[in-house]
């Protein structure tokens, strides 16, 4: 019964939230509601009531359920010391320095964060919006979920801009939403990261980018970009493209697929410094010797890499910078003030994993 009646609260309220049901407007009768959600009648009635408590719901006797203006209840920012704090992963990565910039700075101001985490998925970044905006947060901070897909959550977007609810993005931030962001410019990031390959004489270069978020889309485009500066051995670039969840061993597949070749790449970069570990991995059960058989390099300046065998040449990520940063500017946005977009301009942190070729290689 719990879950049922969970189903039926969550629904609703999620329809009301994304604007399906306007303010005012009546909604559908029990029996319907019986019948949409296959419950009983007093599943309904008490998912209803627990919405009416909380100001989603009002009835008229002998007229029905309508919406609430339920924007009042958390549209008030003043109210409440509580931001929200939305990322595509919590614990591990690169994420637990961003949350303590941003903890820092808010907790300094005499704010607190509330966490979630959406595993880059949009059905789990909808669930998160959603639960912020029921726990009456005075602003967002959200590093966007594969941000370079077409947004099935933007209906909650739009509520939240209406409602001049605070947010702003990190990383990354969806083209068709003018929230103010922190990033990082990845595009002539990597660029630079491929100048500094050619310069120690690699030519034939493989890059692996995922392509769902579009930080992976713009170091793709950086890859591109350098090769196009030197078309006369662009034709021994080599891309391979994966999107979050995809299994290991097909991108392990395919890399080994480009070392078969006749012109096999002397180097590869990879999306991450996440990848690039596990990448090097790969090679040297497979016998592969890294750098001297070929070079790897990352990306974001992960921890671990610079204590990994061979330490990992990588582009810097201000991570907690990046948190401190858009924690200040969550702070303008409250108080109202202007708050202009950052973008990083990342350095490359050269280690042991990319080395200069023999001459005549």
């Amino acid at each position: 019964m719990e879950n049922k009646y969970q189903k039926v609260k969550d629904g609703l309220k999620e329809d009301i939230i994304s604007g399906k049901y306007q303010v005012d407007e009546k909604l559908p009768t029990e029996s319907e509601l019986m019948k949409q959600y296959a419950v009983s009648r007093y599943t309904v009635r008490r998912a209803v009531g627990d919405l009416e408590s909380d100001h989603f719901i009002y009835r008229i006797q002998g007229g029905g359920m309508f919406v609430q203006d339920w924007h009042k209840d958390w549209s008030t920012p003043t109210d409440t010391k509580l931001i929200g704090v939305i990322t595509t992963h919590i614990a591990d990565y690169i994420f637990p320095n961003i949350i303590s910039g941003i903890d820092q700075v808010l907790s300094k101001a005499g704010y607190s964060i509330l966490i979630s985490n959406t595993h880059n998925m949009h059905d789990k970044e909808r669930k998160s919006l959603i639960n912020m905006l029921d726990s009456k947060v005075a602003g967002l901070i959200i590093e966007p979920t594969q941000s370079a897909l077409p947004n099935p959550n933007e209906d909650l977007y739009q509520e939240i801009k209406d409602d001049e609810l605070p947010t702003l993005f990190i990383n990354a931030h969806y083209p068709k939403l003018d929230f103010p962001y922190v990033d990082t410019d990845d595009l002539t990031a990597e660029q630079n990261m491929m100048r500094y390959l050619f310069e120690l004489g690699h030519k034939s270069i493989l890059g692996i980018f995922q392509v769902d978020d579009i930080q992976g889309v713009y170091r793709m485009n950086g890859f591109v970009r350098a090769y196009q500066e030197h078309p006369e051995y662009s034709y021994m670039s080599n891309i391979i493209m994966y999107q979050s969840g995809e299994s290991s061993e097909k991108i392990y597949e395919r890399i080994n697929g480009y070392l078969q070749q006749t012109e096999a790449p002397t180097a590869i970069v990879c999306y991450n410094d996440q990848l690039a570990i596990h990448v090097i991995d790969y090679l040297k059960s497979n016998g592969v010797r890294v750098p001297e058989d070929i070079s790897v390099t990352g990306f974001d300046n992960y921890q671990i890499g610079e204590y990994f065998t061979p330490s990992l040449t990588t582009m810097n990520h201000e991570k907690e910078r990046m948190g401190a940063d858009a924690a200040n500017a969550m702070i303008k946005l409250l108080n109202h003030d202007q708050v202009e977009n950052i973008t990083y301009q990342p350095e490359i942190v050269k280690r042991h994993s990319a080395i200069k070729l023999p001459d005549g290689e």
